[in-house]
């Protein structure tokens, strides 16, 4: 059995010779001008890394202790250097891209977690409410394994890949916990669970409307719109992004229904236009004070309407550091019918913060609560996230 701390010490190990093995491999490359990168003027230092990487399979190949199947190492190679750039990059094999090619695009059963990766192995990022995982798993927790194969070999791509499946299918899971030695192994169903409910409370006399999403698709940003226009006018809003998911386009929109006019993101890559993306003054809803909780959980577009929110001084966003998840990826396929899921872009808030880079840091730091948060609106006096964003909120006038 592994402990914790012998986990994370290897894949802090793993994760740092893959990081060196990219930064050479990635200067070479660069000095070759591939991948669009022109190319420079010292080219000893590109072909002494290309001899550097030649010499480590060379020996590999003659002095391991038994004969190694050289594709596999320069498989698990390709993997290492991919995911070093960032957790969304990843190289699919020949295989791994047919069958990521081949998956369903809608219909699909889940387990209900959406996870990414820290530490060189899958991490929770958040559950979602009424779900096959939930009441197992809470953010935060390590993936060791799926099944037989552990999540540190394996690309971001693949092992969401292999989350999902039949409904009614299974899969087992090896978790890692913080507090404890040993992992847990968890066997999860996997099924078409239904999106939470819009979670709305009033607060303060009802001058206070309590909104939670719990993922931002483009139905639930309808109805938080609608929420937003019927509210009366002399009131506030609690916008709870806590355990959120949800796409970059809904997060900019939500953004939008409380700024009027500026930037809300841009989208920047070395070879990549930028995309700017400015309020539509269509789409603005309304002025009413309003303050934003986020946490660890809050992931990808919910991250982007926070930030918008926090940088343009139009709320106060409070809570703890989101997770930073903002980026674009470009599908590269190979001669060979491998595939590169290559990030291209990462999206910047009005500041100029790389949310992917930097995640989202609240102007109000509140510290998370040890509890499990409730899927409805929690009480107040249990949550100290959400009673100073409520006292924040008080103290302004409507």
């Amino acid at each position: 059995m592994v402990c914790v701390t012998r986990i994370f010490q290897r894949s802090v190990f793993v994760l740092s010779v893959a990081i060196f093995a990219a930064l050479g491999l990635g200067f070479a490359l660069g000095e070759f001008g591939l991948f669009g990168v022109h190319a420079g003027s010292d080219q000893d230092g590109a072909y002494h890394q290309m001899r550097v990487y030649a010499e480590v399979l060379q020996k590999i190949q003659s002095d391991y202790v038994t004969e190694p199947n050289m594709g596999d190492v320069t498989t698990g190679a390709l993997h290492g250097l991919l995911e070093s750039l960032d957790a969304d990059s990843s190289y699919l094999s020949p295989t791994e891209y047919k069958i990521y090619k081949d998956q369903p695009t809608n219909g699909t059963a889940q387990v209900g977690i959406t996870v990414s990766k820290r530490y060189g192995y899958a991490t929770v990022v958040n559950v979602l409410p009424g779900s096959p995982a939930d009441t197992h798993l809470t953010d935060g927790d390590v993936i060791e394994s799926i099944g037989s194969q552990s999540t540190r070999e394996l690309s971001l791509a693949v092992i969401r890949l292999m989350l999902q499946g039949k409904p009614g299918s299974t899969v087992v899971l090896s978790v890692v916990r913080p507090a404890k030695p040993d992992p847990d192994h968890l066997t999860l169903t996997r099924t078409v669970a239904a999106a939470p409910a819009l979670g709305t409370q009033l607060y303060d006399n009802s001058s206070i409307l309590y909104l939670k999403p719990g993922m931002l698709t483009s139905d639930r940003v309808d109805e938080l719109a609608a929420k937003i226009k019927a509210m009366p006018k002399a009131g506030k809003i609690l916008l709870d992004l806590r355990d959120t998911t949800g796409d970059a386009p809904q997060g900019i929109r939500l953004a939008n229904f409380f700024i009027k006019q500026g930037t809300l993101a841009t989208l920047q890559g070395q070879q990549f236009a930028t995309q700017t993306f400015s309020a539509d003054p269509a789409n603005f809803l309304t002025s009413a004070p309003i303050a934003v909780l986020v946490n660890r959980g809050t992931y990808g577009g919910p991250e982007l309407a926070a930030a918008a929110i926090g940088d343009l001084k139009r709320g106060d966003v409070v809570g703890e550091r989101t997770f930073g998840e903002g980026s674009f990826q470009k599908s590269i396929e190979m001669p060979d019918g491998a595939d590169l899921l290559l990030t291209v872009a990462k999206f910047q808030s009005p500041s100029g913060n790389k949310v992917q880079d930097n995640a989202v840091t609240p102007n109000v730091v509140v510290a998370s609560p040890n509890d499990e948060l409730d899927t409805g609106a929690p009480a107040p006096k249990d949550d100290d996230m959400l009673n100073k964003a409520l006292d924040l909120l008080k103290a302004k006038s409507a």
